[in-house]
């Protein structure tokens, strides 16, 4: 479809512009506040209309760069690596009482449970996990650790980006073994 053909949305009604008697085959958003509202044009008038929109104009300068930076990340909050989780940790989600930390059910389970496999021992160690597994529980632990050791949240630091290649070699060991266990499981 070539940029200047009607919309094939289009209503089937006149030109919203007063005495026009055209077809209203172009669509054009009503403001930049509005963008999913449209006038109808026709082609002379929305060719008009086009040439005299400006997205910006009201705007300052101040605002005018405000929104170009939202559209950089698709207009969602943003905020550098690690800071977020660290601040949820300490302040929102803070356990002075350690309620959160206890698991009797978790712990229970652990020490009734077989020895892990030799295979995954090395991979549990690198993620500081105890078997049996979840994989809800190795996609958190992951997580945690993908954070606390991403080179970005470490200034670039190379420690810090072989222990990421550890953590992300010991996560695929183990969701494979998982996914493995899952399929025997459902016979499959």
């Amino acid at each position: 479809m070539r940029a200047y053909a009607p919309d094939p949305e289009a209503p089937g009604h006149s030109c919203d512009v007063p005495g026009c008697t055209a077809a209203g085959e172009y669509r054009a958003p009503k403001s930049r506040k509005t963008l999913r509202e449209y006038w109808w044009f026709c082609l002379e008038h929305v060719r008009a209309y086009n040439a005299t929109w400006d997205f910006y104009k009201g705007m300052t300068p101040a605002q005018i760069e405000a929104e170009l930076r939202a559209d950089n990340s698709w207009q969602r909050p943003t905020w550098p690596l690690g800071h977020l989780g660290t601040r949820l940790d300490n302040i929102v989600a803070g356990d002075p009482l350690q309620i959160l930390k206890a698991r009797p059910e978790a712990d229970r389970r652990r020490r009734a449970a077989p020895a892990a496999p030799p295979d995954i021992r090395g991979p549990l160690a690198t993620l500081g996990l105890d078997w049996p597994l979840t994989l809800s529980e190795l996609k958190t632990r992951y997580k945690q650790l993908a954070k606390q050791h991403h080179p970005d949240a470490n200034d670039g630091s190379r420690d810090a980006e072989e222990r990421l290649k550890a953590i992300n070699l010991a996560y695929a060991a183990l969701r494979g073994r998982l996914a493995q266990m899952d399929s025997v499981a459902a016979g499959g």
